[in-house]
C-alpha cells in the first residue's frame, strides 16, 4: 500500500500530515530514507518515523459470505433472530458492508476497513449490485423497458437498471437485475410495483465480488485479485462538467 497510508492506519499522522513528514526525509523503509510521495510498502517492511520504530497496523479483515434468506444482516438481534455474526469465524472481526434484507440471501461482505466500506456505499461511486429475482408471472416488453429506465418509488424514480430475463413462464420468471441505488427493499418494491411478487431473490454480485458456488452460510477470506479489485474503488469517482449531468428529476407520472 502508499507509505502514506500505511502511516494513517498506524496513527502516526493523517495522510497529508504523512506526505509532509515523507518529503522532509522524516521515514525510513528498511535504513532508507524516502522522499517520494507513492512510495509502497508492505506489512513485512521495517519502517521508522524520525527515529522510532513503527509498529506494523493489523491485517485488514476481508470475509465474504453467502447470507442465507432468514438471517439478519446486523452483528446482535434484540428479537434473537439468527445473525451473520453466527457464520463468522470464531474472534473474525469486521462488519457487513451494507444490508441485504431478512429474506434476502447472497452476496455480503464483512469487514473493518471503515474507509474502504464507506467508500463501497457512497451513491457517488455507483457500485452495481446483481440479484437474481425469482418472481410471480411474465415481464411484458413493456413492463420490461419501464424497469429499465426507473421506477417511481415514494415519489422519486429510481435510477435506470440493466434487466436480463433468464426464464420466463406464465406462473414464475428468473430475472437478473443490476442497479447503483441501495433503497430499502428496493428490488422487491421495483417488481411489485407491475404486479409481479419477488418470490426469491439473491445477490449475486456487489462490486467486482461474485458469489460464485459459495454454499449458503458459507465464509471465505478474498482472494488477492479481488482485493487489487476493491482497491480500485479508493481512487475519487469520475466526475463529469455540470453541463454534461442530467439532474433532473423525472417527474412521476
Amino acid at each position: 500500500m502508499r507509505l502514506n497510508r500505511y502511516l494513517a492506519q498506524c496513527g502516526i499522522a493523517s495522510r497529508r500530515h504523512a506526505d509532509d513528514l515523507i518529503v522532509k526525509g522524516a521515514v525510513r523503509i528498511n535504513g532508507r530514507a524516502v522522499r517520494e510521495l507513492g512510495t509502497l510498502v508492505n506489512y513485512t517492511d521495517h519502517v521508522e518515523v524520525e527515529g522510532r520504530v513503527i509498529e506494523p497496523p493489523r491485517t485488514p479483515t476481508y470475509l465474504l459470505v453467502n447470507k442465507p434468506a432468514g438471517v439478519v444482516t446486523t452483528m446482535r438481534d434484540p428479537e434473537g433472530r439468527r445473525t451473520v455474526a453466527e457464520l463468522l469465524p470464531r474472534g473474525a472481526r469486521g462488519v457487513p458492508v451494507g444490508r441485504l434484507d431478512y429474506d434476502t440471501s447472497g452476496v455480503l461482505l464483512i469487514t473493518d476497513d471503515g474507509e474502504l466500506a464507506n467508500r463501497l456505499l457512497h451513491p457517488r461511486f455507483g457500485v452495481e449490485k446483481t440479484y437474481r429475482a425469482a418472481i410471480g408471472g411474465h415481464l411484458s416488453q413493456a413492463e420490461l423497458a419501464r424497469l429499465q429506465r426507473g421506477v417511481p418509488l415514494d415519489g422519486v424514480r429510481t435510477a435506470p437498471a440493466k434487466l436480463r430475463v433468464v426464464s420466463a413462464a406464465r406462473e414464475r420468471s428468473t430475472i437478473d437485475i443490476t442497479i447503483h441505488e441501495g433503497r430499502n427493499r428496493q428490488i422487491r418494491r421495483m417488481f411489485e410495483a407491475f404486479g409481479h411478487p419477488v418470490l426469491a431473490l439473491t445477490r449475486t454480485r456487489f462490486g467486482p465480488l461474485r458469489l460464485g458456488a459459495l454454499p449458503a452460510g458459507a465464509v471465505r477470506s478474498l482472494t488477492p485479485r479481488e482485493l487489487a479489485a476493491l482497491e480500485r474503488h479508493r481512487r475519487p469517482p469520475v466526475e463529469f462538467p455540470r453541463s454534461k449531468r442530467n439532474t433532473t428529476r423525472t417527474p412521476v407520472t
